[in-house]
């Protein structure tokens, strides 16, 4: 799978990222990854929720849930740079606050980058997981439990932010096609989430 996100954050000098070209974009596939989530996928991940770049949302139109640091560690450990595809879960905190309707707390279908995004020249590496959901409200500080279950693309650069665009949702339907598959949709009741909160 050559190195790992992990390691290559030891090095003094990460390599550069390609430039995502326009034949990338049009040999892309409809859908990733074999009949069933192969080693090392499963990964599981947890953690509460923590303020990114804010990028997503505004710049992006694809708002983003960063976990901390160590609770990156299970995947960045075995797994290389990009964008994967699987299952995540934003866990109600008591009290009530933020406010989540019960649409919100269910198991959803996800899209995460793991890397430095290039475009924007991180200086850290960051797991940024958008759930393919729409949130009413902000979810900072609240537990999210995640699982991913396959590789979706490399991490690019861009020579745009409209061509980014384009690939992020690229990234959302390759995601969604890759889990309608029955050895996927297992997944969306695994134990690792709260499963008693969506009833």
């Amino acid at each position: 799978m050559g190195e790992t996100a992990a390691i290559v954050a030891t090095q003094d000098v990460r390599p550069p990222a390609p430039i995502r070209t326009d034949e990338f974009r049009t040999i892309r596939p409809q859908i990733v990854g074999p009949e069933a989530p192969e080693p090392p996928f499963p990964i599981a991940l947890h953690g509460p929720v923590q303020r990114g770049f804010g990028r997503g949302g505004k710049d992006l139109g694809c708002p983003t849930a960063n976990l901390p640091d160590e609770s990156i560690t299970p995947i960045s450990t075995v797994a290389k740079t990009g964008v994967y595809y699987g299952y995540a879960q934003v866990i109600p905190p008591k009290g009530g606050k933020p406010v989540l309707r019960p649409e919100d707390t269910k198991v959803l279908p996800m899209v995460m980058s793991l890397g430095w995004n290039p475009f924007y020249k991180n200086e850290r590496l960051t797991a940024e997981i958008h759930i393919l959901h729409e949130f009413q409200s902000d979810f900072y500080g609240v537990e999210m439990k995640g699982l991913v279950l396959g590789y979706i693309r490399p991490e690019l650069d861009y020579t745009s932010r409209d061509a980014l665009i384009d690939d992020i949702n690229v990234d959302k339907l390759v995601a969604l096609n890759s889990l309608d598959r029955s050895e996927y949709r297992k997944f969306e009741k695994d134990p690792h989430f709260d499963l008693g909160i969506m009833d």
